[in-house]
C-alpha cells in the first residue's frame, strides 16, 4: 500500500489524534490531515465509517460534547441513521482520530488511538 494513502480525520486539539499524528510522523509516512472543524465532516467518508466499523464503534460517548447533550437528544441516537445525523451535526461526538488507512488495506479503516494494531495497515520502512 501506499503510505500516501493515508488520512487521518479529526480536530486539531485531540490529544489522540496529536498522538496518532506523531506516530506517523515516527515511521515517516505521510499523512493527509481532515479538519472536523475547518472541513467539516465528509458525509461519504461518514457513510464508509460507519458501514465498515458500526455507528457504536464510532460515537464518543466518554467525550465533552456528549455529556452536554441534552438527555433527550442522547436517547434519540439508537441507530446508525440517528448515530449519523448526531455525527454531522456535533462533529466533537465521532471517536478520534479517523484513519484511513487506503484501499489496500484490510481493514480499511481504524478509530481511536490504537498504535499496537497499526502495522498491520502498512509496511513499515
Amino acid at each position: 500500500m501506499s503510505p500516501s494513502s493515508i488520512s487521518v480525520y479529526g480536530i486539531p486539539n485531540c490529544n489522540s489524534v496529536k498522538k496518532a499524528q506523531d506516530w506517523l510522523r515516527q515511521q515517516a509516512l505521510p499523512f493527509v490531515f481532515h479538519d472536523f472543524k475547518k472541513a467539516g465532516v465528509p458525509e461519504t467518508a461518514l457513510d464508509s465509517w460507519l458501514a465498515a466499523l458500526g455507528w457504536a464503534s464510532l460515537l464518543n460517548r466518554k467525550g465533552t460534547t456528549w455529556r452536554q447533550l441534552p438527555p433527550e437528544v442522547q436517547a434519540q441516537v439508537q441507530d446508525s441513521a440517528s448515530a449519523r445525523a448526531l455525527m454531522l451535526s456535533h462533529s466533537s461526538v465521532i471517536k478520534r482520530p479517523v484513519i484511513d488507512w487506503g484501499a489496500a488495506s484490510k481493514p480499511r479503516f481504524t478509530v481511536g488511538y490504537t498504535p499496537e494494531s497499526w502495522p498491520t495497515h502498512i509496511s513499515l520502512p
